[in-house]
C-alpha cells in the first residue's frame, strides 16, 4: 500500500488541483480509480486511455481543449517522452499512481510517481485500492470493491461490506469467483462492456457514475442506465459465443491455450481472465487481430520474464504488466512466430 507520507503527498496535489484532468487506463481498475477520486474531489474530468499500452501525445488534445490545472495518471502502465515533453513545456504538474513493474529511471524528474511496488512492502495492489486508501470514504466502498475484485484483489473491508450487501455478495475470498458469481460483480461486468462503446457514451457513463448514489441504481434499468444496459447486452451475446469457441480449443489443448478471435470489438483482458478462472491449471494467451495489429493477453503464474523473454526477439513489439498477467502488442504477421517460440519455451 503507499505510505502515510504518500498519501498527504497526493491529498495535498489533489487540494490544490481546482480544474485537473485524469487520465485512466481503459478498465474497471482506471475506471474506479478515477470515480473514487473525482467523487471525493467534486470536481474535475475524467478521459480513458484506449491505446495500449502507452499513453501518447495524441492524448495532449484533450489537454489543449479543457485546460486543467493538474493531469492524474491512474493505472497506466506506460506514458510516452512526447506526452511528457508537453507538460513540461507548459509547467504543468503531473501525479501519477500506479501499480505496474516499470523502469522508474524512465520518469521525469518532474512527475510525482507514486507505486506500492517500490516501496518496503513491493506489493502490486490495483490502482482502485490505493485511490480508496487515499479518500477512505465508506459510501464508496461498492466502487472501491469493484476495480478491486477485477483486478483478482480483495480489499480488507469486503466481509463487513458483506454484513450491509448480503444481496449483492457471496461468501467466498477469491476475487474471482466475487466477480463472475455475484451481485455486485454483475455490475462489474456490466461496467467493463460499457467501456467498449464509443467514446461519447462512455463519457455519458462517467457523467452518471460520478453522481450515482448506490450501486442498486446500475441495476435498475431506466433513461439514465438505457445506455449501459444496452451495451452489456450487445457485448455479453457476443462474449458469451467467444467464451464457448475457447472451451471447445481447451478441451483439447494442453496445457497452454492459444485462443485467436478478430470482430470490431477488444474484449481480450476479459475473455483472459474468465478462462484463467475456468482453467487455473492453463497458462491462457488470448490474441485479438485488428488488420496488421495484433493485441494478446496472457495469464498464467509468474507468466511475465518469459513473455517478455520472448518478445525482445521481435521486432515492434511492446508489452508489460504484472507477473501473472500481461498485456503484449505486436505485428500481426509476427504472432505466429510468438506462438511458436513460447511453446518451445513452456
Amino acid at each position: 500500500m503507499l505510505t502515510k507520507k504518500q498519501i498527504n503527498e497526493i491529498k495535498k496535489h489533489l487540494e490544490k488541483a481546482q480544474n485537473p484532468l485524469f487520465f485512466f487506463d481503459n478498465d474497471l481498475d482506471g475506471l474506479c480509480s478515477f470515480l473514487l477520486l473525482q467523487r471525493h474531489l467534486g470536481r474535475g474530468k475524467g478521459f480513458p486511455v484506449k491505446t495500449t499500452p502507452e499513453l501518447t501525445k495524441d492524448y495532449f488534445r484533450k489537454v489543449r481543449e479543457l485546460q486543467p490545472d493538474y493531469i492524474f495518471i491512474l493505472d497506466q502502465p506506460e506514458v510516452s517522452d512526447d506526452f511528457f515533453e508537453e507538460t513540461r513545456k507548459i509547467n504543468l504538474p503531473v501525479v501519477w499512481i500506479d501499480h505496474h513493474k516499470i523502469d522508474k529511471n524512465k520518469i521525469p524528474n518532474f512527475v510525482n510517481y507514486y507505486n506500492p511496488l517500490f516501496n518496503k512492502s513491493k506489493k502490486d495492489e490495483p490502482v482502485t485500492a490505493l485511490c480508496y486508501q487515499i479518500i477512505n470514504k465508506r459510501e464508496d466502498r461498492w466502487i472501491a470493491l469493484i476495480g478491486c475484485i477485477a483486478d483478482k484483489f480483495l480489499p480488507d473491508f469486503y466481509s463487513e461490506f458483506r454484513k450491509k450487501h448480503m444481496d449483492l455478495t457471496i461468501d467466498s475470498e477469491e476475487p474471482f469467483e466475487i466477480y463472475y458469481n455475484s451481485g455486485i460483480g454483475k455490475i462489474a461486468r456490466m461496467l467493463s462492456f460499457a467501456l467498449m462503446d464509443r467514446t461519447t457514451n462512455v463519457i455519458n457513463m462517467l457523467k452518471f457514475l460520478i453522481k450515482v448514489k448506490s450501486p442498486y441504481n446500475i441495476l435498475e434499468e431506466n433513461s439514465k442506465t438505457l445506455i449501459i444496459h444496452r451495451r452489456a447486452n450487445e457485448l455479453y451475446k457476443k462474449y458469451n459465443e467467444l467464451i464457448e469457441k475457447a472451451r471447445k480449443e481447451a478441451e483439447k489443448s494442453g496445457n497452454l491455450l492459444f485462443f485467436k478471435y478478430g470482430g470490431d470489438i477488444s474484449m481480450s483482458a476479459d475473455l483472459a481472465n474468465r478462462l484463467k478462472y475456468l482453467y487455473p491449471e492453463k497458462i491462457i494467451i488470448v490474441v485479438k487481430i485488428t488488420g496488421a495489429r495484433a493485441n494478446l493477453s496472457i495469464r498464467g503464474k509468474n507468466i511475465r520474464s518469459r513473455a517478455m523473454g520472448v518478445i525482445e526477439n521481435i521486432k515492434g513489439t511492446t508489452g508489460g504488466g504484472h507477473e501473472d498477467a500481461v498485456g503484449i502488442q505486436m505485428r500481426a504477421q509476427d504472432v505466429g512466430k510468438f506462438e511458436r517460440e513460447f511453446k518451445k519455451l513452456i
